[in-house]
């Protein structure tokens, strides 16, 4: 996925000048995501029903929020430049916010977090972030507006064999999110190819790969525990999605408005991220009661696993000519969160 950074600036300037001082006017906000409209699998459904309710409430219908679950406005390329060209708000995954901010795969460093506390305050109070964030409104007119959780932390699943180690991935073909999983998995002896969400059910069924990484809240939204066999719970990365916003819309709402509008985004975060935690546990119990079979690494395993897995992924950050601020001071926020 590219996007062309001209063609986006001058978007986004354009942008700036039809929505400022216009905003008031913009009463109805196109809300797209990705994954169904479907509470109980999908925690970035939850977010977006809350937030849609939250924001809605607190301006009075001001402006009021239309959902677009399962990529209906399109797959992440087309909803970020929707997002940049008119008023509206988008949560999109890596694959949507690395093409314009590379510098966001330093926040998927693996075993970068301990826990669900760890990773919050890293995104909520770390200077990294305010970095990422202001790149973000910087190249391509876009507010980077919250952190959504997606479900828990990353697990591996495969329909070959049990993984317990990364000796056990040689061999084995993974779905790929985006290039820094490609990288991940090489690290440990396996291949990956990227496959756009929407495809990987039948991508998985008809063997094009033998196993994908996703938080267990995924695995039941897409159903994937009828095509996987084995599930391994390494916790290798947060699981997170990103909301964003047409920064020119944001800023032409008067005063009151904007603050009603942050005020919704804060709340409905904090709700959603109660609500995935707590379903965290029941979902893996759900995917056992389906067949799945649950691997739980012991801590020596886990050990080998951040030995391997750290170095490959700065190694491959390195190729992305990120600059090393950025992996400085994420090193740094995490080290202060946990």
């Amino acid at each position: 996925m590219k996007l062309n950074l001209k063609t986006t600036l001058a978007t986004a300037c354009f942008g700036a000048m039809l929505f400022a001082g216009n905003a008031v006017a913009a009463t109805s906000v196109n809300l797209s995501y990705n994954g169904a409209p479907d509470a109980e699998k999908n925690a970035v459904h939850v977010f977006a029903s809350n937030l849609k309710k939250l924001i809605e409430e607190k301006t009075d219908g001001e402006i009021k929020l239309k959902l677009y679950p399962n990529s209906m406005l399109g797959e992440e390329q087309e909803r970020m430049e929707q997002t940049i060209s008119t008023p509206s708000l988008n949560i999109a995954s890596f694959g949507g916010v690395s093409p314009l901010v590379p510098e966001v795969f330093v926040s998927a460093m693996p075993f970068l977090f301990k826990d669900f506390a760890s990773a919050r305050k890293f995104f909520d109070e770390g200077a990294y972030w305010k970095d990422v964030k202001a790149a973000l409104r910087k190249r391509a007119g876009l507010e980077l507006l919250a952190v959504v959780e997606e479900g828990g932390f990353l697990a591996f699943t495969n329909n070959k064999k049990p993984i317990s180690s990364p000796a056990d991935f040689s061999g084995l073909r993974f779905r790929a999110m985006d290039p820094s999983q490609v990288a991940l998995y090489e690290a440990f002896g396996a291949s990956g190819t990227p496959i756009p969400w929407s495809e990987v059910y039948m991508g998985l069924k008809t063997g094009i790969a033998d196993g994908q990484m996703n938080p267990p809240m995924y695995i039941i939204l897409g159903s994937l525990y009828e095509v996987q066999k084995y599930l391994t719970l390494a916790n290798i990365q947060y699981s997170d999605q990103f909301l964003v916003g047409n920064a020119a819309f944001i800023d032409g709402l008067d005063k009151e408005t904007r603050s009603e509008l942050l005020e919704a985004v804060a709340e409905a975060n904090e709700m959603a991220r109660k609500h995935n935690e707590e379903k965290v546990d029941g979902r893996i119990a759900y995917l056992e009661k389906e067949g799945m079979v649950v691997i739980r690494p012991n801590k020596e395993e886990m050990a080998k696993f951040q030995t391997m897995a750290q170095p490959a992924y700065l190694k491959w950050l390195k190729t992305q000519k990120i600059d090393q601020s950025y992996i400085d001071k994420a090193l740094k926020d995490a080290g202060m969160s946990n």
